[in-house]
């Protein structure tokens, strides 16, 4: 069903959502059977202090970051810059999908308590933003 779906949404439309993320089915016996995950109130506390950051930086929540904004604030390291263009072309990215890839990155590095954007939080923000890509 989501291979129709996913035809019927145009690129331009896919460039505005920032996570693209692909969900498996889980079976009835796979979800019972699954660990508990970690509790809401630890990810919530990560997530208060991940945007106080970006507030206490910038003034505003990363995904607001316009133009000369992200490049000042979501400044990549040489090789964390290399990883992106590589991406990008790869992927045929737009300019676009690039900028909300570097935001995404840009609160990754903020969810772990980096200071500096990095090869492992554009890394992570590349495959968030791949997931519909792969059989288009």
């Amino acid at each position: 069903m989501w291979r129709t779906t996913q035809g019927k949404l145009s690129g331009p439309l896919l460039d505005r959502i920032d996570l693209h993320i692909e969900v498996p089915a889980v079976s009835a016996v796979q979800l019972l059977e699954a660990p508990a995950g970690e509790a809401t109130g630890s990810i919530r506390g990560r997530v208060v202090e991940a945007r106080g950051r970006a507030m206490e930086r910038q003034g505003k929540p990363n995904q607001a970051l316009q133009g000369a904004e992200i490049d000042r604030h979501a400044a990549l390291d040489a090789a964390a810059l290399k990883f992106m263009h590589s991406a990008a072309a790869r992927l045929g990215w737009s300019a676009r999908s690039t900028h909300r890839a570097l935001k995404v990155a840009r609160t990754i590095a903020d969810l772990a308590g980096a200071g500096d954007v990095q090869v492992p939080h554009v890394a992570e923000a590349v495959q968030y933003r791949r997931a519909l890509r792969a059989d288009t």
